[in-house]
């Protein structure tokens, strides 16, 4: 029985490492659906969809796709149920769906994971994760590894770099924006302005203003990010740098902006934020992961992945509760609570020391 047993557990190994060495087919496969537009055609046609018709609207009709490849690619997506399929009863046409997960596909969906599929994906955010064993032989960073120089100054010199990033952090900035909104009411609602430092294009920071228009907003980033960013109301755009200065305001706002950094960088930053705030009630709101290394909930096993993300793509990382109240303390802040919200991220309120 016992050898039995070992045979069984080695030969799930042996699938297992299969698995993850295949693992990237999945995410091939789901930027493919994207680019295709998959999910789209099924929701315009009103949900349960043949293959022939998805096939029909794919690229507005124009050319003719090899539908056998096609259904290559929804057979894996199926079983990864992405989508699902229905066998009709009078032994028609197989009919494709949508699922949960497919519907965060849908591109003109106010929520929307469609486009960072697309910037995650691309073949230039690929090549740093070949470098990561250099990385622990000599320490460096994966990206300039790859490149030569950091994500940021690549991004500053191809525009469809950084509009395929632009594009990617608003989109994930509205889907956390709706579970900040609706879950950090108490936290925004007496805040007469704000500074969204490393706001983009502004998608956060405007619909903070949208829900409270008594507040001045101010999105901050760097030039060329700004320059990029659509006018909203109750809203002003400033470009710069965080590492020099950032504009004042009752409290400041980073979503997903210190696990680009060092922790040395992230002291530097957060310093700069208690000098931009007022001594009594101001506040640091910081939207981040929360590594939990015994975390059973939803998003937990995404944040360790994340955290390879950032390894491969920026110097920062995911940070513990514990690494976070180091930082913090670092920059001046020794007091803060932790607010959960319906996301991948959590809310940190930090709040600046006594002078």
């Amino acid at each position: 029985m016992e050898r039995i047993e070992l045979d069984e557990a080695m030969l799930q190994g042996q699938a297992d490492i299969w698995r993850y060495m295949y693992s990237f087919a999945d995410a091939m496969a789901l930027k493919s659906a994207v680019e295709l537009r998959i999910a789209d055609i099924i929701h315009s046609n009103g949900g349960a969809t043949t293959l022939s018709q998805i096939a029909s609207c794919i690229n507005g009709g124009l050319t003719s796709p090899d539908i056998t490849t096609l259904a290559r690619i929804m057979r894996l997506l199926i079983r990864r149920k992405i989508f699902t399929v229905h066998h009709p009863s009078d032994g028609g046409d197989l009919l494709y769906d949508l699922t949960h997960s497919s519907r965060w596909l849908l591109h003109d969906s106010e929520q929307t994971l469609a486009p960072i599929v697309l910037m995650n994906n691309h073949t230039w955010q690929m090549a740093p994760w070949h470098y990561f064993s250099q990385c622990v032989k000599e320490g460096g960073i994966a990206f300039k590894k790859a490149y030569g120089c950091e994500l940021w100054d690549l991004a500053s010199r191809n525009p469809d770099l950084n509009k395929l990033f632009n594009d990617g952090m608003a989109c994930t900035a509205k889907v956390v924006t709706n579970a900040i909104l609706s879950s950090y009411k108490q936290g925004l609602s007496s805040i007469g302005s704000l500074v969204d430092v490393g706001g983009g294009t502004g998608g956060l920071i405007s619909e903070i203003v949208k829900t409270y228009p008594h507040m001045k907003g101010i999105n901050f980033d760097l030039p060329h990010v700004v320059s990029m960013a659509p006018t909203y109301n109750g809203v002003s755009h400033i470009g710069g740098d965080m590492f020099h200065a950032i504009p004042n305001a009752d409290a400041v706002i980073m979503k997903w902006i210190l696990h680009d950094w060092t922790d040395e960088e992230c002291i530097k930053i957060l310093r700069n934020c208690k000098k931009a705030i007022p001594r009594e009630n101001g506040k640091v709101i910081i939207v981040e992961i929360i590594l939990k290394e015994d975390g059973s909930g939803v998003f937990d096993d995404i944040g360790f992945v994340m955290d390879l993300v950032m390894f491969a793509h920026t110097n920062g990382k995911e940070r513990t509760e514990a690494e976070w109240k180091k930082i913090l303390e670092g920059g001046g802040f020794s007091h803060h609570k932790i607010i959960n919200i319906p996301a991948l991220v959590s809310i940190i309120e930090a709040y600046p020391d006594a002078q």
